[in-house]
């Protein structure tokens, strides 16, 4: 037989009213009775009925995490996305709350998935784990008033929208200035992506650490066709490149897997820097240099300010910068002054 309220409130010896209050963590309850009510329910297994609460309530008890369009095999793979609903979601239980996930092929059907979740009433509030200048539905959490947080930059408001994020464009500096601390000075930055936040800023910081040491700024590399893997080879060699800086780790291994096709040698004649610190980092030799970005903080810290304004605790637009941390592996070594690889044979292997 199911354990109801009754059940609880005549083992604690207290009002059945009171155990809705404890349960509904009512402000007029006292932290000893909430203590005392909510031991007797571990005690005998009492799990609240959260739909039937919610019925009075007029909420859901569940957050949208709403994915970019996933339109290639490296987008569906990427871990980045998988880490991210893991630390949500684990954050979100510690709210009692549940999530659902928003996804698609393009903008146009992620942009209805999403209004249906909203008009329904099936989520409470969204999380975007991406910021993309082509994005529709951000402009519509946004007009309609519905509470969401960001994981990234936005392209406007952003003194009105609650974001996290790295600083992506100290990330491209800080990878770009490791790379010419090895005695590097011909630097590509290499992406598979133009339109989202993180490669501008990313970019930004690549082109500012160049130009600080009195480098070369080269166009980045863009590779999203097939003649653009076609033309890869001609523009290293143009550019006399040494090392590159790629945009994420998933598109670092494609890279690697690249350069090595038309006969160079990682990190012998290239050296190659990513970010992410992603498990791909280390699944296959060499294990990659990457900095680590924080990827659990950002979901918690996205759930936890989603929580927060949800219940009104926010008022403003807010950003908040998650710390980040560089992981030397194997892909990046010293040139010496002659611009040749110096010897590497003692070079750790961290995971």
């Amino acid at each position: 037989m199911a354990i109801t309220v009754k059940d609880v409130a005549k083992k604690a010896g207290v009002a059945t009213s009171t155990v809705s209050r404890v349960i509904n963590d009512h402000p007029s309850i006292s932290e000893a009775t909430k203590k005392k009510v909510r031991k007797i329910m571990d005690e005998l297994g009492y799990v609240p009925n959260i739909t039937a609460r919610n019925l009075g309530k007029r909420v859901s008890s569940a957050i949208g995490v709403i994915l970019p369009p996933l339109d290639s095999k490296e987008r569906i793979g990427n871990p980045f996305y998988l880490e991210i609903m893991d630390a949500i979601n684990e954050e979100a239980r510690h709210h009692d709350m549940t999530i659902a996930i928003a996804t698609a092929k393009n903008f146009d059907v992620l942009l209805e998935n999403v209004q249906r979740m909203h008009l329904q009433k099936q989520v409470d509030g969204f999380i975007l784990v991406y910021s993309d200048s082509e994005d529709p539905v951000i402009d519509y959490l946004y007009q309609n008033e519905i509470p969401f947080t960001l994981i990234g930059q936005p392209y406007q408001h952003e003194n009105e929208i609650i974001y996290v994020d790295n600083d992506n464009q100290l990330l491209g500096k800080q990878a770009t200035d490791f790379l010419i601390q090895n005695g590097h000075e011909q630097i590509l930055f290499v992406t598979n992506t133009t339109h989202e936040s993180l490669y501008f800023e990313r970019y930004f910081g690549y082109q500012k650490a160049m130009m600080m040491a009195g480098l070369d700024v080269h166009p980045s590399v863009v590779i999203e066709k097939a003649e653009d893997y076609l033309s890869f080879d001609t523009i290293l060699k143009n550019a006399g490149a040494t090392a590159l800086v790629v945009i994420d780790d998933i598109f670092a291994l494609r890279t690697m897997q690249l350069a090595q096709m038309y006969g160079y040698l990682i990190p012998e004649t290239l050296s190659i820097i990513s970010f992410n610190n992603s498990i791909f980092s280390t699944l296959t030799h060499p294990y990659l240099t990457s900095i680590d970005i924080d990827i659990s903080e950002l979901g918690r810290v996205a759930m936890q300010k989603l929580q927060e304004l949800i219940h009104n605790e926010i008022s403003s637009g807010v950003r908040l910068v998650i710390p980040h941390h560089l992981i030397k592996r194997e892909t990046v070594v010293p040139l010496n002054p002659k611009g040749s690889v110096a010897k590497f044979e003692n070079q750790t292997r961290p995971l």
